[in-house]
């Protein structure tokens, strides 16, 4: 984050100490909860993807060093590509029944989308 981010200061009091820093506390990320507990939705999109179609899960819960591994997993059992990044996977390419069917047999509870 940079010095000067005015947004995450609002409603602060000007302070005239030219050595005043404004700290912010990071915010605790989620512990993750078990596969069984887990809500993943699985759909498709091509939306700002130039056409090209993507698997998109949706709704996992818990640390990006969790989501990370979970997104490695699947993408080396579907052989493509992908990401994962703010509490979502993108997986390359129209792959919605293969990856329901990785994540149930992992034990998550997961939903094909549209």
């Amino acid at each position: 984050m940079s010095d000067n981010d005015w947004k995450s200061r609002l409603g602060v009091v000007y302070s005239t100490n030219p050595d005043f820093k404004y700290e912010t506390a990071p915010e605790p990320e989620q512990e993750t909860l078990p596969p069984a507990r887990q809500r993943l939705i699985v759909r498709i999109d091509r939306r700002q993807r130039a056409g090209k179609q993507v698997t998109l899960v949706e709704g996992f819960v818990g640390t990006a060093a969790d989501l990370a591994a979970l997104a490695k997993t699947l993408k080396t059992k579907c052989g493509v590509g992908g990401t994962a990044k703010e509490g979502e996977i993108t997986i390359q390419g129209d792959l919605r029944d293969k990856v329901t069917a990785l994540l149930q047999s992992m034990g998550y509870n997961a939903k094909r989308g549209n």
